[in-house]
């Protein structure tokens, strides 16, 4: 008998979208029509095979109270059943479109429900059966009756279901796929979890009701009015009561509106009214337009300054629940972002409701990705096989009828690093036809053939700029296009840095309409031993490491530093001045808003302390006006210091999104300089039985290594030039650019030694030459330690001179030295938060304080973190230190060497001492994990360099 092929692949290697489900539709909910949510707790069965069971249990009699309970919507893999996988663009499986393993893990789910007592009988209507998002692909059984199959994820797929619906006893049976031919449109950079993990509802459709509808509302800015037209698939009635319209479906209104925008995103609550139902509808008027060579809503140039948004949540995965959409809204609102890219894939629904409540400029974009191709040299890629253009197209119908009447929906975009091909081509021709009112985008189509935005990702400054003023080439098409970085600044780990010399280069040329950072959230699993796990830790064969967590916020959405930067860098208020004249300029950088909603104030300090402080009007300056404010006179009898200006612009009462007070953007404007510390070398050295001392210092006279200062046991300060690389350091493996991590690991700058060559203890000074060389290498640094003291203070002067050809640069300089106790950290300088050199925007200069636990900042993979930079002055263990000049501070509870070893946070354990760094300098944090390294400004040369710090015994320090 010849052999038959499992009558699995039918379904699941076959290329088409499916069969069964309806046609792609708005997404609404009925004001007149019943709905009941399937979500909750479902039977499970997991088999490790695509036919490993037959479909039996989808019968009613079938008896499944053996089986495992899972939720839906949910995960199997992050619910005890199988593991997730990660990787960034590889295939978990061999490439052979559009077939899958037969290792295919397979979940068959089951529920029994019964419809409410009240729900309509047949001859109300149909019914619904809706999946918001499957991975990755279903078959569906409802009361024994195979109702079809579907692919395509993240996407919605509906099934007519009225005729099989009894009063009790339902059962609903699905069957779910890990793989299939879907798999292999779906290669996006996060982990691949299989289950049913959005919503399940039934929905009763009232005869007469509406199956579609586009909502059209356009705004003219120059008449300031809104045009309204609802396109229905049956007649009905569209009323606005706010603007009095009252009009038939396919007919037209002009009436003067608000304009919706993400600065101030107006809707309008309407009803459409058919024969059958009433839909709720809230509607935003506004254009999108490709015009003078930009994108402009409603006759307004955008600056987007935006972020990629993958779906994630640390325990349910892309499970969200309505709050934690909300959660991710409000904290980018809060921190000024104005714009998102749904990457890869359209979101969750009820995400773009909130843009639309909020205001956030959206890139919808299509659930499709085939990056593992390019270990192929992009052969058989399914965009340029016309048998996978109908399943192209089906995705491309399912997101843009699904979210067409979204007003927070400016731009569609095909997908992502998926090649070029013919597919790519039959959907954006498909989508400028159904919707021509919104351009379409794809970072892929370099000559922008079939796209309207000229895209890229991770381009350097260098080329942003050629960009910017037009000297970049390429097609005459390109070259008349917008541009816009759809992902850039990757935030992994320790950074991004490079955001404001970006945002500068944004704001100077207008061709450049900002960009997306990469991205939201780590995607960290929430893991009882490990704080939270990354790839490689649930044993797969193929993973791409902690390279999925990589988000401006923590996995369980706390801002990371980088965020906090991200906030200061796009600030919508601009505040400069120059302190000596008293003046402050603001710019109101907003694209659509004035500055009516915003009270500002102003606070005078010195030395970091707030001396007076008061209210500053500032007139409701339109977008891209600019005044000159004078600040009052400074505090009469204000003490000497170094002053500062600290202007903050708030919000002048409670919106939407944050409570009255929140701070929106702030300044800070140099009066005087800082006084730098001085200490007279009055003191002598003396020896004593090995010990010599000097001022509050002890000594041991052999080695001239710093023991003790009044008191204080302390582990001598050395030379310092090694920190725990991180992400960016190591830099990604195809980047062409020097990657700083491995070069400073293979000089060995991570195991330097330190060699004695001479004490000197003369009238004045204890003076200490070492030499500071890597084993191996003829490299070093001839370092001199010279302490001198006026009897009460110690001071440090640090002088370092490089040997040898350096072709690399630092990664920091500085010294390092051990307290036996230290919990609570004071400084003057900046902060409050973690900064380097280039992530520095948001450092304030003032006091703060903090514990030394709370100064860590806590990356998933363990990394350089911490520093505080521009310190005047520390306090700390019963220290004060001052440095000349102004230095970064880090304070952490393990050496950088064990903090180098942890691949997580729980391998990081405390020891006896509280190891503190104070360097002269760091090299620059960049963006090299995916994106361009640090810009030369930014690079510690290895160079002579000379600085000093003072240090005094301060009792009442802890």
């Amino acid at each position: 008998m010849p052999f038959r092929p499992y009558s699995v692949t039918d379904y699941v290697e076959d290329v088409s979208p499916g069969h069964g489900a309806l046609p792609p539709r708005a997404r609404y909910s009925s004001s007149d029509a019943a709905s009941l949510s399937l979500n909750g707790t479902w039977r499970f069965r997991l088999s490790g095979t695509a036919d490993a069971e037959d479909d039996s249990f989808a019968a009613a009699e079938y008896d499944a109270g053996g089986w495992a309970e899972v939720r839906v919507p949910g995960h199997w893999v992050l619910q005890g059943h199988g593991s997730p996988i990660y990787t960034n663009h590889l295939y978990p499986f061999p490439v052979d479109p559009p077939r899958v393993p037969t290792e295919n893990p397979t979940g068959d789910h089951r529920l029994v429900f019964d419809l409410p007592r009240d729900w309509p009988g047949p001859s109300d209507g149909g019914a619904v059966l809706r999946f918001d998002g499957v991975e990755s692909c279903a078959r569906v059984w409802l009361n024994g009756t195979d109702l079809g199959e579907f692919k395509g994820s993240r996407l919605p797929h509906e099934f007519a279901v009225g005729d099989l619906l009894r009063a009790t006893g339902n059962v609903l049976a699905v069957r779910v796929h890990q793989w299939s031919a879907g798999s292999y449109l779906e290669d996006q950079d996060q982990w691949w979890l299989p289950g049913i993990f959005r919503d399940v509802t039934l929905l009763h459709r009232p005869a007469g009701s509406a199956l579609d509808f586009f909502v059209h509302a356009s705004y003219d800015h120059r008449r300031g009015t809104g045009t309204l037209r609802v396109d229905s698939d049956v007649d009905g009635r569209v009323t606005v009561p706010d603007l009095g319209i009252d009009i038939g479906t396919g007919d037209e209104a002009t009436v003067p509106v608000e304009p919706w925008s993400a600065e101030i995103p107006r809707l309008y609550d309407a009803v459409l009214a058919t024969e059958g139902e009433r839909v709720p509808l809230r509607i935003g008027f506004r254009t999108v337009e490709l015009s003078d060579g930009l994108i402009k809503v409603n006759g307004r140039a955008v600056l987007f300054k935006g972020v990629n948004r993958h779906e994630w949540h640390p325990e349910r995965g892309r499970a969200l629940d309505p709050q934690t959409m909300r959660e991710d809204v409000l904290l980018m609102k809060r921190h000024n972002v104005n714009a998102v890219r749904t990457s890869h894939y359209p979101p969750h629904p009820a995400f773009l409701d909130l843009c639309d409540e909020y205001g956030l400029w959206v890139i919808d974009e299509c659930d499709l990705e085939t990056h593992g191709f390019t270990e192929q040299g992009w052969r058989g890629n399914p965009v340029d096989d016309d048998r996978w253009t109908p399943a192209l197209l089906d995705r491309a119908a399912r997101m843009v009828e699904r979210d067409k009447n979204h007003p927070c929906v400016v731009v569609w975009s095909l997908g992502n690093e998926a090649g070029t091909g013919r597919g790519l081509t039959a959907m954006a021709d498909w989508i400028h036809h159904r919707d021509p009112s919104r351009p379409v985008h794809y970072e892929g189509d370099v000559d922008c053939r079939d796209t309207d935005v000229y895209s890229r990702m991770y381009a350097g400054h260098a080329e942003v700029e050629r960009i910017g003023r037009g000297l970049d080439g390429g097609p005459a098409r390109r070259r008349e296009l917008p541009f816009i970085l759809c992902e850039y600044a990757h935030a992994m780990g320790n950074g991004p840095g490079g955001l404001a010399d970006y945002q500068r280069l944004f704001e100077r040329h207008d061709r450049l309409q900002g960009g997306f950072v990469w991205e939201w959230i780590d995607h960290g699993i929430a893991h009882p031993e490990l704080g939270y796990a990354y790839g490689g830790d649930f044993g797969e064969e193929l993973h791409d490491g902690n390279f999925v967590c990589d988000g401006l916020v923590f996995p369980d959405r706390r801002p990371s530093p980088g965020l906090v930067e991200y906030k200061k860098v796009i600030e919508p208020v601009a505040v400069a001045g120059d302190g000596a004249d008293g003046t402050v300029r603001i710019t109101n950088k907003y694209d659509f808003a004035d500055l009516s909603a915003l009270a500002f104030t102003w606070s005078y300090q010195v030395d970091g302390e707030t001396v007076e402080s008061g209210g500053l009007p500032v007139p409701a300056l339109a977008p891209g006006e600019s005044a000159d404010v004078k600040l009052p006179q400074p505090p009469p009898g204000a003490p000497a210091g170094e002053a500062l200006w600290t202007v903050r612009a708030v919000l002048a009462a409670d919106a939407p999104w944050a409570p009255r007070d929140h701070l929106v953007a702030w300044g800070q404007i140099r009066v005087t300089e800082r006084r730098v510390p001085y200490v007279a070398a009055t003191a002598r050295p003396v020896r004593d039985d090995g010990v010599l001392t000097l001022g509050p210092g002890t000594f041991d006279a052999r080695t001239g290594a710093l023991t003790a200062i009044g008191g204080v046991a302390v582990s001598a300060p050395r030379l310092d030039v090694w920190r725990a690389t991180t992400d960016n350091d190591d830099g990604a493996a195809w980047q062409s650019d020097v990657r700083y991590g491995p070069l400073w690991r293979k000089l060995g700058l991570h195991r330097m030694r330190h060699r004695l060559d001479g004490v000197l203890a003369d009238e004045d000074a204890l003076t200490v030459r070492t030499r500071v060389a890597p084993a191996a290498r003829e490299l070093g640094l001839a370092t001199v330690y010279r302490w001198t003291s006026d009897g009460g203070r110690l001071r440090l002067t640090v002088s370092v001179g490089p040997e040898g050809d350096w072709q690399v640069p630092l990664p920091r300089l500085g010294v390092r030295f051990g307290l036996p106790a230290a919990d609570r950290v004071r400084w003057f300088g900046g902060g409050p938060g973690e900064a380097y050199p280039d992530t520095r925007s948001a450092a304030a200069i003032g006091r703060w304080r903090s514990t030394v636990d709370d100064l860590q900042t806590p990356y998933v993979r363990p990394q350089e973190n911490g520093a505080r930079v521009d310190v005047r002055w520390v306090e700390l263990g019963g220290l004060r230190i001052e440095g000349d000049p102004e230095f970064l501070l880090t304070v952490r509870r393990w050496t950088g060497e064990h903090l180098d070893a942890a691949a997580h946070r729980t391998d990081l354990t405390p020891g006896d001492q509280v190891w503190v760094n104070l360097d002269h300098a760091q090299h620059g944090i960049g963006s090299q994990s995916c994106g361009p390294g640090p810009l030369p400004q930014y690079h510690l040369h290895a160079e002579p360099a000379e600085f000093s710090f003072v240090f005094t015994p301060a009792p009442g320090t802890v």
